[in-house]
């Protein structure tokens, strides 16, 4: 049998799937990831295929046990938002979240910086019309942006790719560090995709215009391809832990004040995503099982999340906090799967979170990194604040909104069921989890100091909440818009280039007046000289004419004489 990248099968199939009838759409999309992850469960750690291409040799297919756990989890992902998917009528938005979803896995499943960039453009291509098929102006300009930032990111990449092999003659798709330019450049172009600091706004400002579907495919991929380059290149780079650390804490903020509750688990992704930056970033074994670990449960109970909240968008036409509430009365199974997957992320003990998370926590005490150890156990609090009880609490208990919209369609409440399960099982039995792992597993996470230390931040973090809401002191549920670093190039940039047209323009018609004047007098003087009725030009009398002559001549005859 001849080998090939995994991924290949849902390109391939999402290219056919414009063409099919309706109701073979409908089961293909379901039997492509199906189909894709029997062949990953087949491949043997250590396969490698070869392609030449020009003068160079292409890894296209590289499997290790790094690289079979994004295999696994990503085509779980993928058939989970296939599932949930399945009742839309739109082919374009179908074809291309199958061409994304494979092109993701094709990266992961790359083992050159040449394939791995081909794999990256195409997510970037193909997942910005996930966020197009909301047909809104908001929507098309979120698109555009976002597509504008992930083509940025592979142009960086390629950059970086191009430099590294001029530099060492290799496109290999190892570790590469940050000491080389080479390694810089490609660092960059992982941290936009992974929303670091500064870079992140994409992310919320994208996924929220995305279509009820679409959000939940996105938050599986993007940025999770992004954390696995990072592990694959940079394990154990220190600057990392601090980028990391930071990206736990300040979404927060913004999380809690946060209307649109889909923008809200945006926060809370960036929040997640830094959980598995600093794991990379202590680059021990332990911390890289718990970013691989975390990764696949974030994967999970995110895409539950997002799925609840698409429901709820879907039924009732909003997902403002503000207009919500209530919900639990005809949206019951919404409501439980909602509720599980905010005892996921929020770590409770027995479900996918817990058994992740406090693995990286665990390896960061080990390494004694005690500060980023601290601030990752505040924003642990601060996700169940706004994740685990916020996103649940306003849109289904909270104030009576008088909203009496249907259930889920059943495909959903399916995928939902699917995901929920899956997030209790791994908490449950996390050895079916840590087997898989890149490296031998010697944790155990329901020891007694882990379980009591998870309940007590989660029991006091929910005190806090209750206290805020009594008090009055909580933020309100407004319509609003919150300010994020996205104002600087969305609203200042714009304004100071606007600003500096306009200051161009200003000396550019005072330097034009200077030198119209100049040319202007100067063009009088010539004029008053040598123009038509200028002195010069004139014809004298002959008797004027003769008078000149003889006076030249007397001149000239005494500066002879004298001159001698």
């Amino acid at each position: 049998m001849i080998d090939f990248n995994p991924g290949l099968i849902m390109i391939f199939g999402g290219i056919l799937n414009p063409f099919i009838h309706d109701r073979l759409r409908s089961a293909l999309l379901l039997m492509l990831p199906t189909l894709g992850f029997a062949y990953t469960l087949g491949l043997e750690d250590g396969t490698s295929v070869y392609l030449e291409v020009f003068d160079y040799t292409l890894e296209t297919l590289r499997v290790d046990k790094l690289a079979l756990v994004w295999g696994y989890i990503f085509h779980i992902a993928a058939f989970l938002g296939a599932l949930y998917a399945i009742h839309e009528s739109d082919r374009l938005q179908s074809a291309m979240a199958q061409i994304y979803m494979g092109s993701a896995i094709a990266a992961v499943f790359a083992g050159d910086l040449i394939t791995l960039f081909v794999f990256w453009e195409l997510t970037a291509i193909s997942s910005v019309f996930l966020i197009w098929a909301s047909r809104t102006e908001r929507a098309f300009h979120a698109g555009m942006r976002y597509l504008l930032i992930q083509i940025g990111s592979g142009v960086l990449l390629l950059a970086g790719t191009i430099v590294l092999f001029s530099n060492t003659n290799s496109i290999a798709f190892n570790h590469i560090g940050i000491e080389s330019l080479s390694g810089k450049i490609i660092f960059l172009a992982f941290g936009i995709k992974c929303a670091f600091p500064l870079l992140h706004n994409w992310l919320q400002d994208a996924y929220p215009e995305a279509t009820v579907t679409g959000t939940v495919i996105l938050s599986a991929f993007t940025t999770k391809l992004a954390v696995y380059a990072l592990a694959r290149s940079y394990a154990g780079t220190d600057i990392l832990i601090i980028i990391g650390s930071i990206m736990t804490a300040f979404p927060i903020f913004y999380a809690v004040i946060e209307n649109d509750l889909r923008r809200v688990l945006a926060y809370s992704l960036n929040n997640q995503l830094g959980f598995m930056v600093v794991g990379i970033g202590v680059g021990s074994e332990m911390a890289l099982n718990g970013t691989a670990a975390h990764a696949f449960s974030h994967i999970l109970y995110k895409a539950l999340l997002f799925m609840s909240m698409g429901a709820v968008l879907y039924r009732t036409g909003t997902i403002k906090g503000s207009e919500l509430g209530g919900l639990y009365k005809s949206m019951p199974w919404t409501t439980v799967f909602c509720i599980i997957g905010a005892a996921s992320i929020s770590a409770f003990p027995l479900f996918s979170g817990f058994i992740s998370k406090s693995m990286i926590l665990t390896a960061l005490g080990h390494e004694g990194y005690w500060l980023s150890w601290a601030v990752l156990v505040f924003a642990s609090a601060g996700v169940f604040h706004h994740s685990g009880i916020k996103i649940p609490y306003f849109a289904f208990f909270a104030h009576d909104s008088g909203l009496r919209p249907k259930e889920a369609p059943f495909n959903m409440l399916l995928a939902m069921a699917i995901s929920a399960i899956l997030c209790v099982g791994i908490g449950v039995y996390p050895t079916a989890l840590y087997t898989i792992l890149p490296y031998p597993v010697d944790y155990v996470p329901y020891t007694t100091a882990h379980v009591i230390t998870q309940l007590q931040l989660l029991f006091f973090s929910a005190l806090a909440f209750t206290y805020l809401m009594v008090s009055g002191l909580y933020p309100p549920e407004l319509r609003s818009t919150n300010l994020d670093f996205d104002w600087v190039y969305r609203k200042f940039f714009p304004y100071l280039i606007k600003l500096l047209k306009f200051q161009v323009k200003f000396h550019e018609r005072q330097v034009r007046r200077f030198f119209i004047t100049i040319i202007s007098d100067s063009l009088k003087l010539i004029d008053y000289y040598f123009g038509y009725d200028s002195k010069l030009a004139r014809t004298l009398p002959v008797g004027s004419m003769v008078f000149l002559t003889l006076g030249m001549l007397s001149l000239f005859l005494l500066l002879y004489l004298f001159g001698g």
